[in-house]
């Protein structure tokens, strides 16, 4: 999800507001709200309703008329009704929820190889080596993305944000594309997906 959100970005000036980025930058500065989300970040459980979901309203209300993209949010049935909720008193309603559905196992086998930029933010995997293909930065891996925390955010999810697969299909906004594929085939399916 973050590949495709980062190539909407790209192609399209949507901002791309990803919940988890937003922590990490809070963890960064050291901020009160930071260090709360560290904690349940570090393992692998969401970070409660009543940390998050202010601060991706506020977010969202400083967004302009050109679009955004929300990935991590929301993640549980609260986060939903809360936002239907901010969104209805924009008049800004969502287009689409979109489901990229991976088996668990590519899942874990992905997100243990992913490696970061330090510099640029690229997205890239342990093939790239410790130098970011983009810029020249140096590549980490993020404390997050080892095996056991890996799979404790699938249990979560199942747990927890499974549940919003129903709601979204019941509101007649939910899209699944099949993410198990090459990100071009599955960035062509997000872009027709959301008429773009």
């Amino acid at each position: 999800k973050g590949t495709q959100g980062a190539l909407l970005m790209d192609k399209y000036g949507v901002a791309h507001i990803e919940s988890g980025a937003v922590f990490r930058q809070h963890v960064g500065s050291g901020t009160e709200l930071g260090k709360k989300a560290k904690e349940y970040m570090d393992r692998g459980e969401l970070v409660p309703d009543e940390i998050t979901i202010p601060m991706i309203l506020d977010i969202l209300g400083k967004q302009g008329d050109k679009g955004w993209l929300l990935d991590g949010f929301p993640r549980t049935s609260a986060q939903a009704v809360a936002l239907d909720a901010e969104l209805s008193k924009l008049g800004r309603p969502l287009d689409a929820a979109l489901l990229i559905d991976v088996d668990p196992e590519v899942i874990v086998a992905r997100l243990t190889s992913r490696r970061m930029c330090r510099d640029c933010g690229y997205i890239g995997s342990a093939a790239d080596g410790d130098t970011c293909p983009k810029c020249g930065g140096e590549m980490y891996q993020r404390d997050d993305d080892n095996e056991a925390t890996v799979r404790n955010r699938l249990d979560v999810y199942e747990t927890s944000t499974s549940p919003l697969i129903d709601y979204y299909r019941g509101c007649e906004l939910l899209v699944t594309i099949d993410g198990d594929r090459d990100p071009n085939v599955v960035y062509a399916d997000v872009k027709e997906a959301l008429d773009l």
